[in-house]
């Protein structure tokens, strides 16, 4: 294959590109996978005329397919919604919106975060799972069968794990599968206004604490934490897995890769994962300038978590610049090196952000309180959902009341003295960025990015107005940067 950086434009622009994806489901298989007589009531037994379908990049294959076989049986208007303005494991609400739909069906790998704007419904692909094997692999690490564990899945093999608690519930009396569930109104497939997705394996007795995270309840016996139970996860490592990992990080894990057929132990990869998030919340304690980016338009209470981070980080005495970038790459938070660190808005398993290639850390909300709260400290509990950190929330710490800024500690990372608290952007007697006090002389906050930017050697085009003469147009070069047309070919 040809490289993408090669010297000659010609190959650049005729290279293709080998796309390693989905092979296209026949047919006869669409029904089974994608539910479609499922999907087909669920649209007409609400009345809905215009429909949403939202596929990821892998299923992509599949799209025009499951449209058709809809539109067989429904009347009204489909759209197939495909490049997802964030995680594809998030309900894309901002582009059902720009079509009008009356609700939206999800396909494939999701992360059950609450929708708050339209009638949801998740069909999630249906991965094959060797049910003797996992059992198998199960009671290998589990030799006890006294022993308190949860059975955690991708929501893409929930369709066979209750075939797993069947083998395994007999000989394991104190195992807790969990259960799909989505908070809120709007999702009809789990919880809402249908049944719940299976039984999970409670019962009804009363000595049961139910817990409900990341889309899943768990019943545990009376007297217990999720600390006292060891975890089975079936699924692939992958974002999904890092997240439970790092909420409880107490708890001991063991997953089975249902593709590989392999089981392991999980548990020491946490201790790396935790200290390379305390560096980045030392990174975020060192920071002057603070980049918020959005990282969801449909996640609830995603505006009210950007306000409370705005108010805490200018109670540090930083600043904050809040950014919509849609998906995130290296290129696009480079374009702003004033920027000290980044928090990112997102999911719970969007969050966890890996961003050794980044220019800048991109750290988490809970990550930016840790750093700028001084009445929340580093502990053993790890907070991925941003919702828990607002008023009302089980993980929300008050802001200390104390503004006292005289209080230093030592950087871990410069080993200097800083401020604790720093001074508030609001109290500053600049009263904002920039101050104009004449034509030659600027007094500009050093915490702001305008000061940053006045500080540079160059600062980008210049206006100049009324400066530069008018002078007629004339033809530019044609063709590519690397070979305009008015150009030799020789070297």
């Amino acid at each position: 294959m040809a490289d993408a950086f090669s010297s000659s434009s010609e190959t650049v622009i005729q290279r293709s590109i080998n796309f390693l994806g989905k092979e296209k489901t026949s047919e006869e298989n669409l029904e089974e996978f994608y539910q479609i007589r499922k999907t087909i009531n669920f649209i007409t037994e609400h009345g809905f005329t215009k429909v949403a379908l939202q596929f990821p990049d892998e299923l992509l294959v599949d799209s025009v397919g499951v449209a058709e076989e809809i539109q067989r049986n429904f009347n009204g208007k489909i759209f197939i919604l495909g490049d997802t303005s964030y995680g594809s494991c998030c309900v894309d609400e901002v582009a059902a919106e720009h079509a009008g739909v009356d609700c939206i069906v999800h396909y494939g790998a999701a992360c059950l975060s609450p929708s708050t704007r339209l009638p949801l419904m998740y069909v999630f692909e249906r991965r094959p799972l060797d049910v003797e094997a996992c059992a198998s692999s199960f009671r290998e690490l589990h030799q006890d069968t006294q022993s308190h564990v949860i059975v955690l899945y991708d929501v893409n093999y929930h369709h066979a794990i209750h075939e797993v608690q069947a083998l395994l519930s007999p000989d394991y009396p104190n195992l807790v599968v969990s259960r799909l569930t989505v908070e809120g109104q709007w999702c009809y497939s789990h919880g809402g206004m249908d049944a719940p997705c299976g039984d999970g394996g409670f019962s009804k007795e009363e000595d049961r604490q139910r817990i409900h995270q990341f889309g899943r309840q768990i019943h545990l016996k009376a007297g217990l934490s999720v600390a006292d139970y060891r975890i089975f996860y079936v699924g692939r490592e992958g974002a999904t897995l890092r997240n439970f990992m790092m909420t409880w990080n107490r708890c001991t894990f063991c997953s089975f890769d249902p593709v590989s057929m392999a089981t392991r132990t999980e548990s020491v990869a946490v201790n790396q994962a935790l200290m390379k998030r305390y560096y980045a919340i030392e990174r975020a304690r060192d920071a002057a300038v603070v980049g918020i980016l959005v990282g969801t338009l449909g996640v609830a209470d995603y505006l009210a978590v950007i306000r409370q981070l705005k108010q805490t980080i200018r109670a540090a005495g930083k600043r904050s610049y809040v950014f919509a970038m849609g998906k995130l790459n290296v290129p696009k938070l480079a374009n702003f090196p004033e920027i000290d660190i980044f928090v990112l808005v997102a999911c719970p398993e969007n969050s966890l952000l890996d961003s050794r290639e980044f220019y800048k850390p991109v750290v988490t909300p809970f990550e930016m309180e840790v750093a700028c709260n001084r009445n929340r400290v580093w502990s053993q509990e790890y907070v991925t959902d941003f919702r828990h950190l607002l008023p009302g929330g089980r993980s929300h710490v008050p802001p200390s009341d104390q503004q006292e800024g005289d209080e230093v500690d030592v950087s871990l990372i410069t080993g200097t003295l800083r401020n604790l608290m720093g001074q508030d952007p609001a109290e500053s007697s600049l009263g904002s960025s920039v101050v104009l006090r004449n034509q030659t002389l600027t007094v500009s906050d050093p915490n702001s990015a305008a000061a940053f930017l006045a500080a540079r050697s160059w600062r980008g085009l210049e206006p100049r107005l009324g400066e530069t003469g008018v002078t007629k147009a004339v033809r530019g070069r044609r063709g590519i940067a690397i070979a305009y047309e008015d150009e030799g070919t020789s070297a």
